[in-house]
């Protein structure tokens, strides 16, 4: 510890409060104590035992800072608001990249309508969900048109009697609030029931439906009977959908955590109206070697910080760290009482069990998702270093395509993958200067020269400014250098390459692969490699071929369709853009152009007589010479 620690130590105070870790004046962690002289001094005992994580961030820590509070409360509030703030490297920070959607109702407006969301606003509406994909929540939405006549017309609403209602309010999908056919106190009373529908109270919906379907029946209005009864069916079968679990009555989440050595996987069940509806699960890297109960606390902590609904029972495979602060927290944020506590048996333990068995299935599906990935990548480097006896394992990798058709307009492509990954913004793409002709050869000798000559002259640049590292570290652009340069193409084109790459004293590894078979050449070797059609080095080598074709074949085109837009008109001095978009405005064609007379020119707007004269002697200097195809027509111009 240096001297500033142990100042700050031994003033700490025993009273409650936060604490921030600093290093190099930037703040690593933010965390809460009921006694800061207590909690703080245990960090730098080097009996304790603490985490791996712990002791890392502990070897970095040079600073750190307090705010006092009056009770654990304020503690606890104040950690999730510096945590939100400053973001530190080693909290527990919740991620919440995925949106499910939810069902919001705005109180807040006269005539409210149910609407399709995907974030929780801090507003008077209320939400509904999360639902498992759109595909389940327009499911509901569809039922829930079917039994209430709400608007789904967006905007405010004015009520004029004299305005014609549309066509939802003649198939009784809707009660016309906007023509003024309807009540604020009816149109609420719908609004109340769709709120209990989604709460999970559908019994009062179901007994209306039958007793309808009865009343139409017995009238012989056997039409309407068969409507009522249909939507009386959605219900069930949604109703049916959800009960999975059927808990009596109330809204709960239960909240499980999986981990390994590494990371941490937090899963939440839904259960609303007793009914479970949905789940989430979230990823907490490098927290896998945390408590249970100081996860849940963290997590709680930052999960319904974000406007979520609070339910009223909050089930945990572990109780919390700091329960009962947690308890009063999220009850004032409810506005409700709630209760957070680990069931030991029944029902309720059984849905813990549920949540820790999806907890468990989320976390082993992430991290074969991410051995995959890596087999793709990093894996596939590794493989290729084998397979090709390489020095090293190639981090960059640099692949190579020459592109033209019949000579015309040659191009060359150079794509990049670091650590098996592309990395679009290192592409590159050549227009060949010095070839004529369809000589694939001398262009790949051509663009190797150039690009390795950039490397060279960059580096030079560096090593003057003295920012040139001896392990080449820290580079990018071209001064750069790959570890493997893949050439699309056989023998031929390798040997060219790799002349031109000696030329300038580089020694880099070089392989060409052929597409007919997918064979490797080497250097100095005859006989070319077959990979395994499985390997996953193969797979790297196809992806950086393919890639350098597809962006090479690309840049080709696009200079063929300029070469194929080109205008005769861009060849007058003086006629710019917007006199030649006039001019053919005008005059519909080149050809019309070409055949205007001096005085039929100056008809355009912003053409004079001396611009008229200029495109007069540019179409009739050569009168023997006939326009080409594409001179005949507005396309012809770009």
């Amino acid at each position: 510890m240096n001297d500033t620690l142990k100042i700050k130590i031994a003033k700490l105070p025993t009273c409650p409060g936060c604490y921030l870790m600093k290093s190099e004046g930037k703040i690593i962690y933010v965390g809460k104590a009921v006694n800061l002289k207590n909690r703080v001094s245990q960090y730098f005992h080097q009996s304790r035992d603490h985490t791996v994580k712990v002791r890392a961030m502990v070897s970095r820590i040079d600073d750190f800072d307090i705010v006092l509070c009056d009770t654990n409360l304020e503690a606890l509030i104040l950690e999730c608001n510096l945590i939100k703030l400053h973001k530190p490297q080693y909290n527990i920070l919740l991620k919440d990249d995925k949106h499910y959607p939810y069902l919001k109702i705005n109180l807040g407006v006269d005539y409210p309508r149910v609407e399709i969301v995907r974030r929780i606003e801090k507003d008077k509406a209320k939400y509904f969900g999360p639902y498992m994909g759109t595909t389940g929540v327009r499911e509901v939405m569809d039922v829930l048109r079917g039994i209430f006549p709400l608007r789904t017309c967006q905007g405010e609403i004015n009520p004029d009697p004299a305005r014609r209602p549309c066509l939802h309010y003649q198939l009784g999908e809707c009660l016309a609030p906007c023509a003024g056919k309807t009540t604020k106190e009816a149109y609420g009373k719908i609004v109340q029931e769709v709120i209990d529908f989604l709460g999970g109270k559908s019994e009062t919906i179901e007994k209306r439906l039958q007793t309808e379907m009865l009343e139409a029946s017995s009238k012989l209005n056997f039409e309407r009977a068969a409507e009522l009864r249909d939507r009386l069916a959605s219900v069930g079968k949604l109703m049916e959908r959800q009960k999975a679990i059927n808990v009596k009555g109330g809204n709960r989440d239960i909240l499980a955590v999986a981990s390994d050595s590494l990371d941490a996987m937090v899963e939440v069940l839904f259960v609303r109206g007793g009914l479970m509806i949905g789940a989430e699960n979230y990823t907490l890297e490098g927290e896998g070697d945390q408590t249970v109960a100081h996860i849940l606390g963290e997590f709680l902590l930052q999960y319904y910080d974000e406007g979520r609904q609070v339910p009223e029972e909050i089930l945990c495979l572990e109780l919390p760290e700091q329960a009962e602060d947690l308890q009063q927290l999220l009850s004032e944020r409810r506005g409700g009482n709630v209760t957070i506590h680990e069931p030991q048996r029944g029902t309720k333990h059984q849905m813990i069990e549920m949540a820790v068995k999806n907890a468990r299935d989320a976390l082993d599906k992430r991290n074969a998702g991410l051995s995959r990935a890596r087999e793709r990548t990093i894996g596939a480097c590794e493989a290729l270093q084998n397979e090709l006896k390489l020095e090293k394992i190639p981090r960059r990798i640099e692949g190579y395509d020459i592109s033209n058709t019949q000579g015309v307009l040659s191009v060359a492509s150079m794509v990049v993958a670091i650590n098996g990954e592309a990395a679009s913004k290192e592409y590159r793409r050549f227009r060949i200067k010095t070839v004529e002709g369809a000589n694939d050869f001398a262009s790949m000798n051509e663009v190797l020269t150039r690009r390795l000559s950039r490397a060279t002259a960059e580096r030079e640049a560096l090593a003057e400014k003295g920012e040139l590292r001896e392990d080449g570290s820290g580079l990018t652009g071209f001064a750069d250098l790959p570890d493997l340069i893949v050439i699309d193409g056989g023998p031929q084109q390798l040997r060219f390459a790799r002349s031109a790459m000696q030329e300038l004293g580089y020694n880099i590894p070089i392989i060409g692969l052929a597409k007919r078979l997918d064979e490797v050449f080497m250097p100095d070797s005859e006989e070319s490699i077959l990979l395994d059609r499985k390997s996953p080095a193969l797979h790297l080598l196809q992806r950086v071929r393919d890639e350098s074709h597809r962006f090479g074949i690309t840049y080709h085109r696009s200079l063929r369709q300029k070469a194929g837009m080109h205008s005769t008109l861009e060849d007058i001095q003086g006629i710019g853009p917007t006199r030649r978009r006039a001019l053919l405005s005008y005059f519909k064609s080149i050809a019309n152009i070409a055949s205007a007379s001096i005085e039929k020119l100056c008809e355009v707007d912003g053409i004079g007589p001396s611009q008229a004269q200029v495109i007069y002697d540019h179409y009739h200097a050569h009168e023997g010479v006939e326009m080409s195809d594409n001179e005949n027509t507005q396309d012809g111009i770009s």
